[in-house]
């Protein structure tokens, strides 16, 4: 290790020679750097072969993540969507009960957890699959518990159905005209004395001439001019239930005579006390304007 090595380079045809003397410790080392230097490429060579394949699973995985995460917010409107459709069927079968006298007051129903409206904190917090499956089970639990109670109810509207024979088609259950509610029924100011009035009716508003037609069965008791000017008509449909319709262009039907549900009965107009093209819709039981709302079936 302490002797002294010589190394001689000789030049072709020169003559010349160059002589290096090394020890043997320094030879050593050289060897062992060089020794280090191919260990250290083999190290970096795999470092950045494994780099590269990590970068690709994460590259895959985030790819992953966001379909899942695509697909668990089109699982997120698919299940907003079923609770609406929950909902309208509760609302449909509440108004039913209500009109055939199986329930006194409207039933509430509203879904469970209403007061949240934002569905991805119920449902979807911070996206987590776990939390996810767990809100889903809870869900999907609650509906067919639900479910359960609404086939009780239906089977129970069937049998008060069934027994009332024709109510349901002397219920006015449509809309009588296609349009949009400019003003609901309820305490209102009134756009000519700017005092607080009861609204008795639903003002719809659609074009002049769009056709008006009965919500139900009935038989006409009124049809002609109003005191205010326009054509109004008054339909009766039993048992104390009445609706009326004003400021129509004209009348197409006569008193005294029986429509069905759909029949043409008039046009929408824009005579008398009017503030546009609307059709004043009114429902009155024994007498008294109740919401017509309540028997519309949406």
């Amino acid at each position: 290790m302490f002797k002294n090595y010589h190394i001689v380079v000789f030049r072709d045809q020169h003559g010349v020679c160059r002589k290096l003397r090394l020890r043997g410790w320094l030879f050593a080392a050289i060897l062992i750097l060089a020794a280090m230097l191919v260990a250290g490429n083999v190290f970096l060579v795999r470092y950045f072969y494994n780099y590269k394949q990590m970068e690709r699973d994460v590259t895959a995985k985030e790819k992953q993540a966001m379909e899942q995460t695509t697909q668990l917010l089109a699982l997120s409107e698919k299940v907003k969507t079923l609770e609406a459709d929950l909902t309208r069927l509760r609302g449909f079968d509440a108004k039913l009960r209500l009109m055939v006298g199986l329930d006194k007051e409207p039933r509430d129903v509203s879904p469970e957890g209403a007061g949240d409206k934002d569905f991805e904190k119920k449902y979807l917090p911070l996206y987590r699959q776990e939390m996810l499956t767990r809100k889903l089970h809870e869900f999907l639990g609650r509906l067919r518990d639900t479910a359960s109670l609404e086939r009780a109810r239906q089977r129970e509207l069937f049998d008060a159905l069934s027994q009332e024979g024709s109510l349901p088609a002397s219920m006015p259950m449509s809309w009588p005209v296609t349009g949009w509610i400019s003003s609901p029924f309820g305490e209102r100011v009134s756009p000519f004395t700017g005092k607080k009035e009861l609204h008795k009716g639903l003002d719809i508003s659609a074009p002049i001439g769009t056709p008006v037609v009965a919500p139900a069965d009935g038989t006409v008791t009124f049809a002609g001019e109003a005191d205010d000017g326009g054509f109004a008509v008054t339909v009766d449909h039993g048992g104390g239930l009445t609706t009326s319709y004003s400021h129509l262009r004209d009348a197409e039907v006569a008193a005294g005579q029986t429509v069905k549900r759909g029949q043409l009965i008039g046009h929408v107009g824009d005579l008398g006390q009017s503030t546009g093209p609307h059709l004043h819709y009114e429902t009155r039981l024994g007498g008294v304007p109740v919401d017509p709302m309540r028997y519309i079936l949406e």
